[in-house]
């Protein structure tokens, strides 16, 4: 295993600024990505947040294990003590329960400014998440309007805005944040397997094998089926052969492999999964 090194320059100074944004809004809605629910959270939030009141989205949750994306909803739930919603940004159908909890969340600073003769005001809320989880996707989703720059690759949220989602609560669209030193490599990896780091940033085939070694762990054969492996070793060398991925010589084409093998990842093409594990 390669080592991962990946802290681009505007997700610094964005989460430089995230402490005065924190102070501004009245809710923080964290996005993760439900196929690695502890890899994806930002692990040290409760020192950027505060006591902000928080909403936990599991996204992506139509490209996660149904059966586990269940568990680490209690389980963080319980960890948190922080409701959590399991979401997609391709359906809409929870969109009224994920607005109904901001505005419940947001009550408390609303009674207190009346309680200080200040008029009623819409809650502030603020989306927050590691670069590709979906923060945008979900912001657009909030929004019913694509107002929010989204993109597939890691970063690509830089502008600030404020946008009204109903009368009842503003949000402010801000850059995801990404912890400042990727010193848990396992994390690392797993980032990158979901495209929340930039592909400049590691080896992709040294990516794809460390892929394969967690998915085999995992969800056994799993691999070996998908690509009609028969009794060669799972590795991105047989798979390419098998594919007949060639490069000049014959030789497999391990960085063509590497990619498609992160691509059916990624869409859900090898199955509903997900790699964390609870320990």
């Amino acid at each position: 295993m390669n080592h991962i090194h990946w802290y681009p320059g505007h997700i610094a100074k964005a989460e430089k600024k995230l402490k005065e944004q924190v102070n501004i809004v009245d809710v923080i809605i964290e996005v993760i990505d439900a196929r690695i629910p502890i890899s994806s959270s930002y692990p040290d939030i409760t020192k950027l947040i505060k006591e902000k009141p928080r909403l936990i989205l599991l996204n992506k949750a139509d490209l996660a294990d149904s059966e586990k994306l269940k568990l680490w909803q209690k389980i963080i739930k319980e960890k948190t003590a922080c409701p959590v919603l399991c979401t997609s940004a391709s359906d809409n159908k929870d969109l009224s329960k994920i607005l109904n909890k901001v505005t419940e969340l947001g009550q408390p600073k609303i009674i207190e400014l009346v309680k200080k003769g200040l008029l009623p005001r819409a809650v502030r809320v603020m989306v927050i998440g590691l670069p590709n989880v979906g923060k945008s996707s979900i912001i657009n989703k909030l929004i019913k309007k694509t107002k929010a720059k989204t993109g597939a690759k890691a970063g690509v949220t830089r502008e600030q805005q404020w946008v009204r989602i109903n009368p009842k609560i503003d949000l402010l669209d801000t850059p995801g944040i990404i912890p400042l030193k990727q010193e848990d490599q396992d994390k690392a990896y797993k980032l990158a397997f979901v495209d929340s780091i930039g592909e400049n940033a590691y080896d992709i085939e040294d990516v794809a094998e460390v892929l394969i070694k967690i998915i085999n762990e995992l969800y056994p054969d799993l691999i070996k089926n998908y690509y009609n492996l028969e009794n060669e070793n799972v590795n991105i060398s047989n798979i390419a052969l098998k594919r007949n991925w060639i490069v000049q010589g014959g030789n497999p084409d391990l960085k063509r492999c590497a990619q498609n093998l992160l691509n059916d990842f990624r869409t859900a093409r090898l199955g509903k999964l997900t790699l964390d594990k609870y320990e």
